[in-house]
């Protein structure tokens, strides 16, 4: 199970006036967006829960697009970033590779437990919210040019 949430930021409006001048979209532009992501990026590391720090090592982002449209994706490759991002409903475990399962305090083997569920921790979706704030104060900073 993979967490990934894909984000399109519209550059068209500010690109306009630049693609009039310059031909083509400006290089603050592409800086801009390039900053959102690693900006999302970071905020989805800070907000992401830690016990080993696995899933906050994890989550990366990469650019997406080019020409008029440009974008990023930004996820988690561990096994279990949905199960954090969602939280799990209440369901049974039972053993995969042998017939019981036990672990150190359990008084003895069990053929299977009854999980409550756990509660969702969403870090991607909340970081992906911050895209809009991310953006436009990258974009402030746009003074075209190529």
């Amino acid at each position: 199970m993979r967490a990934e949430a894909s984000v399109q930021v519209d550059t068209r409006r500010y690109e306009r006036g630049l693609r009039r001048w310059f031909g083509g979209m400006s290089d603050d532009v592409k800086r801009a967006v390039e900053r959102t992501r690693i900006d999302v990026q970071n905020e989805a590391r800070r907000r992401a829960p830690v016990d080993t720090g696995r899933l906050r090592s994890s989550i990366v982002s990469r650019a997406e697009g080019s020409g008029r449209s440009v974008g990023y994706v930004i996820g988690s490759n561990v096994n279990y970033a949905a199960a954090v991002e969602y939280g799990t409903a209440p369901h049974v475990i039972k053993p995969k590779y042998k017939r019981a399962l036990y672990w150190p305090g359990a008084a003895h083997p069990v053929a299977q437990v009854n999980h409550p569920g756990t509660r969702a921790q969403p870090f991607l979706r909340p970081a992906i919210e911050m895209t809009e704030i991310f953006w436009r104060a990258h974009a402030s900073q746009i003074r075209g040019g190529r």
